[in-house]
């Protein structure tokens, strides 16, 4: 016995199967007329100008949080929570590869408010270290991105894997410091003011440059691959980290040569 498909019927007499759609009831077409008509995506593939824009933003959250935290004197109180808070959204969104604008500039304002404690500690300390540190790192990320533009030197996924690891690595050694320091004055001498603390902390900017060339590699390949436009806060957040982690570094280093006034 043949079978009947209840959308399609199998006509023909020549021997050749011919498929024909039945006729659509006056209920379907009613439900087809009154269907929204097509339209075209709304998402846009991610341009230059785009991470630019995100970038000046989320950088700007960054700068003007640090700026309050500075001139209100947020105590360790406030600076330690807003410094866990934006580890955990900074971990959320480079995990998860989140595009979410309220986790990136919530990750920008605390750790903004983290970095104007910071600083203002320095300067009190070492007065114009903070001034030092900031064009330091703008001549770092202007000297990494020349190094990029005249393609002097790009990141093969060789390289990629290896300044992956070498970070993770970094932050391992850094993190048993840390824990050496509850039992030992100065750890294991990685952030002391000495030959290997000095080592340390070349090593740590030299990743940090490594992370800006990685970080303009995959802008470049996600303009080029039409990624959509909403990836633009990814990038500008993983820029916003590569700074934040020269100039915390690059402060450091100044320290280790500056007299106390």
């Amino acid at each position: 016995m043949e079978s009947r498909n209840p959308i399609f019927s199998r006509r023909g007499s020549t021997g050749q199967q011919q498929w024909t759609s039945a006729t659509p009831s006056v209920q379907q077409l009613d439900a087809m007329y009154g269907a929204p008509s097509y339209a075209p995506p709304t998402s846009r593939p991610m341009t230059i100008d785009d991470v630019v824009v995100r970038g000046f933003m989320t950088l700007g959250a960054l700068v003007v949080a640090a700026a309050v935290s500075w001139y209100m004197d947020f105590g360790p109180g406030i600076a330690i929570p807003a410094m866990l808070v934006g580890l955990v959204l900074g971990l959320i969104v480079s995990f998860k590869q989140s595009t979410n604008p309220a986790l990136i500039l919530g990750y920008a304002l605390c750790y903004g408010i983290a970095i104007g404690y910071i600083s203002h500690a320095y300067e009190l300390r070492f007065n114009g270290i903070v001034l030092q540190a900031v064009l330091g790192t703008m001549v770092a990320f202007g000297g990494t991105l020349a190094v990029y533009a005249l393609k002097i030197f790009r990141p093969t996924p060789k390289v990629t894997k290896f300044v992956i690891a070498a970070g993770f690595a970094f932050v391992g050694l850094a993190l048993l410091n840390l824990v050496a320091g509850f039992f030992v004055d100065g750890g294991l001498g990685l952030r002391t003011d000495s030959p290997l603390g000095w080592l340390f902390s070349v090593v740590a900017i030299l990743l940090g440059c490594f992370f800006l060339l990685l970080d303009f590699d995959q802008i470049e390949s996600g303009v080029r691959a039409g990624v959509p436009e909403r990836y633009s806060w990814l990038m500008a957040f993983g820029l916003t980290l590569s700074l934040v982690w020269l100039y915390l570094e690059i402060l450091r280093f100044i320290s280790y040569f500056t007299n106390n006034d």
